[in-house]
């Protein structure tokens, strides 16, 4: 059989965890940051947790990372 090929771009943006959990940046931080204010920008910052419906999306693009266990 023919290995899977990872998709590039999701191996980019997620993040997967010891325990199993999927991360991800936050949106809207990535240009067009004038006009936004800082507070704004600072809540923008950081990582958070896949949400868990699109988790079955992640495993297809990502098939050699760690089970994702919920």
């Amino acid at each position: 059989m023919p290995k899977m090929k990872t998709h590039r771009s999701a191996a980019k943006r997620y993040k997967i965890t010891a325990s199993g959990k999927v991360l991800r940046q936050k949106a809207g931080k990535g240009h067009l940051l004038a006009h936004k204010s800082s507070a704004r920008k600072n809540r923008l910052t950081g990582t958070v947790e896949v949400f868990e419906g699109n988790l079955a999306m992640i495993a297809k693009e990502l098939p050699y990372k760690k089970k994702y266990t919920r």
